[in-house]
């Protein structure tokens, strides 16, 4: 009886784990928990956000009954995490976040299983797009935070400075800031697949510097505002080869930067819409 319940314990840790691995689409524990230790390492908020966020899908995912296979590989957790990572960094009352983030985590898992059908139908990946439609609607009621950066005047960057805002990128797919937090996600992505690692690099550095061209300011590219889209879309596009994935982060970047410019808090929607553009448009290619 104890050794089923020590068992029984230990897959739900390592689904939650995937959960967060999920975030930076490797289904991998590991991968997990370092990017736990960056959001420890940068807000240990930015970790309890995660987890009530993956706990409140998964649970959601399990009283639905759906796939117990897609359920340990943690592709219901991730979208509810990055629902309580969002919720977390737009309200800054904690009782406030920590509702709206159930729900909205609630609401990712529920959404889930609908819409990653119709999107299956057009060959296209889901990603964080059930969170990004939930948090949509309820930022324009509850959101307190920051409004999204503008961009200002081109920095000059010397190379220290360079590879820490691109680590910085890879810190914010997780809502996370700085080249620490980013070096331990980076580190889990590698332990998932170097090949993997080098791609997420390189679009978090090809991301950061057009977005340097077009007059992003320094301030945005230190938090790692810049790279966070274009690591993602890189990642995503790994198996599309080299050319795809650069002609995905460069949309992306575009994407982005007209948001920024319109003040809308996009997200990670730029990854989205520059993946299923290089998608359907592979997709077109092929016929």
């Amino acid at each position: 009886m104890h050794a089923a319940a020590t068992e029984a314990h230990s897959a739900a840790l390592r689904t939650l784990l995937r959960s967060f691995g999920q975030i930076v689409l490797q289904a991998n524990a590991f991968t997990g928990a370092c990017l736990v230790a960056g959001w420890l390492l940068c807000d240990p908020r930015l970790a309890c956000a995660a987890l009530i966020g993956a706990v409140a899908a998964n649970v959601s995912a399990m009283l639905a009954a759906h796939s117990d296979d897609d359920l340990r590989a943690g592709l219901y957790g991730f979208n509810g995490a990055l629902a309580g990572l969002a919720t977390f960094s737009f309200i800054a009352d904690n009782p406030t976040a920590t509702a709206i983030a159930i729900l909205a985590a609630t609401g990712t898992a529920w959404l889930h299983e609908p819409w990653s059908r119709w999107l299956r139908t057009r060959q296209l990946g889901y990603f964080s797009s059930p969170c990004l439609i939930v948090t949509w609607l309820w930022m324009p009621i509850a959101a307190s935070g920051p409004e999204p950066a503008r961009l200002a005047a081109t920095p000059t960057l010397d190379p220290a400075q360079f590879g820490g805002g691109v680590l910085a990128g890879l810190a914010q797919t997780g809502f996370a800031s700085g080249a620490m937090a980013g070096a331990f996600v980076l580190l889990g992505i590698a332990a998932a697949s170097a090949r993997h690692a080098l791609y997420a690099l390189m679009g978090a550095a090809l991301a950061s510097s057009l977005h340097v061209l077009l007059g992003a300011g320094a301030s945005s590219f230190d938090a790692g505002l810049l790279g966070f889209n274009g690591a993602l879309t890189a990642l995503a596009l790994t198996d599309c080869g080299v050319l795809w994935m650069l002609g995905g982060v460069a949309i992306s970047v575009v994407l982005q930067a007209a948001a920024t410019h319109v003040g809308f808090a996009a997200l990670s929607a730029s990854f989205v819409a520059a993946t299923w553009s290089v998608q359907w448009l592979r997709q077109r290619a092929v016929r």
